[in-house]
Formats: C-alpha cells, structure tokens, sequence
C-alpha cells in the first residue's frame, strides 16, 4: 500500500496516544500532513511530538478549512461529535476519508444521510473506531440473522457526570440508575458521554431500539461497558472496563492498522 497522508482534528490525550504509536512505528503506511485543534497550542505540540519521526513537515492548522486544502488522504477525528459534525461533509465532499471516534453524532438521522450520501457520491468512507466498546463484528452479525433485542449497560463513577443534567451531590454516596431509556434518547441527554451506545446500536438495532441504562456507583474508577444482543439463534455478550480513555485511542490506531493491512480482521 502507497503511504497515506493523515489530518488529525483534536489534538488532546487521544491525539497524543495516536502520536505515540506513530512514533513507534505502528503505523508506518501514513504520514501527518496537517494537525487543527481549538488550540493552536495543543495542534503546535502534536506537530513537535511527531516531527522527528516522519520526512515532511505536519502543519498546524488554525481552522478546518485550513486543514481541508492540504488535502489529505484520511482525517482522524479525535475530538467531539461538534466537531465531526463540522467537518464531516466537506471533507466526504471532496472524496477524504474520515475515522472518527464521534459516532454519537450518528444520533441525528438527518446528518447521518446526509453523510451516507456524500459517501456514495465521492467514494470516501466513514470509519468507526470501536472507542471504548467492541464487538461491532457480532453486533452487526447477530442483527442481520433476524429480529433481535439489543442493550448496553453502563457503569461510571459520579464525577463523570458533572455538568449533566442528572448529577447530584448525593451520587458521591450513593449507587444510582440515573438514566433508562433508549441510544437516541440518551444522546440527547448527554451529547458527549453516549458514543458507545449510539455505536452499538447503529451497529445492530438501531438507536430507537437500543435500551441503554446508566448507573453511577461512588468512588468507581474508569467506565464498564456490557453489550448484550440476542435473536432466535445467537446471544452474545460483549463487556468492556477501562480504567481510562486510553483505549479510545488505540482503537483508532487499530482502524488505521487495518484499513492498510492486506488481511483484516472485522
């Protein structure tokens, strides 16, 4: 495979992970042609931290048209569903690929028609990176054999919650479901902490369809994700805890991986 020449939008502790790995030498198919970040700062610092590890200079780019001109080959999206919303359908327009970790923008059908067809006529492509979850492969799988029940299961500490609408001060002490409903309900409600449940769904029975519960336990560390899907034939579980966000980035340096590898695994 040609080496391909990657833009990066969002230049904070994902963007970072992704760096290192760059650095490593696991993702020797791409250079970095182009970095944007809110900050300048933050897009300055990603462009230093790969500098010695690739032949051609990495622009730091102050807004997304910036980054568009330079053209590049794929766009990783590390930063917010506000974000992937911005650039989404120019760069699909012009025939960029994008992987992102924003799915939950996906919430909102009319964008994500709007995406699908901006694919269909440039040939560009949307690649969700599995973020904090997994198990797309048997989502998608288990859904196509039938009619099927999907639900996720979420479990975080209170201090994540802050700045939503359901947070309490009690929640420090206390274990609560703060929230029972369906993906597309959820997102709603929390616009950046549901990516995985829109994932999830729209990998199987689509967000009006995915039940999703929330509960905050005190003191919990990290988030834990159960994924369950069953039909007639099938019954598959997925759960996922991390302790951090790391594994978000690594997921995007996984769906890099394998959009240039000869075999991939779905």
């Amino acid at each position: 495979m040609e080496n391909k020449n990657l833009a990066i939008v969002g230049c904070g502790k994902l963007a970072g992970i992704i760096a290192g790995a760059f650095n490593k030498g696991l993702l020797p198919n791409y250079q970095f042609k182009a970095a944007y970040s809110r900050s300048r700062e933050s897009a300055q610092k990603f462009v230093e931290k790969i500098a010695s590890f690739q032949k051609n200079a990495c622009k730091v780019c102050t807004n997304p048209e910036e980054m568009l001109a330079v053209k590049p080959d794929i766009i990783v999206e590390a930063a917010n569903p506000e974000a992937f919303k911005k650039i989404a359908l120019p760069a699909l327009e012009m025939g960029i690929s994008i992987v992102t970790l924003s799915i939950g923008a996906f919430a909102d059908e009319d964008f994500l028609e709007k995406v699908e067809a901006a694919c269909q006529k440039s040939g560009a492509k949307v690649y969700v990176a599995s973020g904090a979850i997994g198990g797309f492969d048997i989502l998608k799988t288990a859904s196509l054999m039938g009619p099927s029940k999907a639900a996720i299961h979420t479990t975080k500490g209170p201090n994540s919650l802050k700045g939503t609408s359901v947070y309490q001060e009690e929640m420090q002490q206390e274990k609560r479901k703060v929230f029972e409903g369906n993906a597309k309900e959820a997102i709603a409600l929390f616009p950046t902490k549901v990516n995985v449940a829109v994932a999830a769904s729209l990998a199987s029975v689509g967000p009006e369809k995915m039940h999703v519960s929330i509960t905050s336990v005190p003191d919990y560390i990290g988030d834990d994700h159960r994924i369950e899907i069953e039909n007639e034939q099938v019954k598959a579980v997925v759960d996922v805890y991390s302790k951090t966000s790391e594994i978000a980035g690594w997921s995007v340096v996984h769906s890099l991986r394998n959009i240039a590898s000869p075999i991939v695994f779905h």
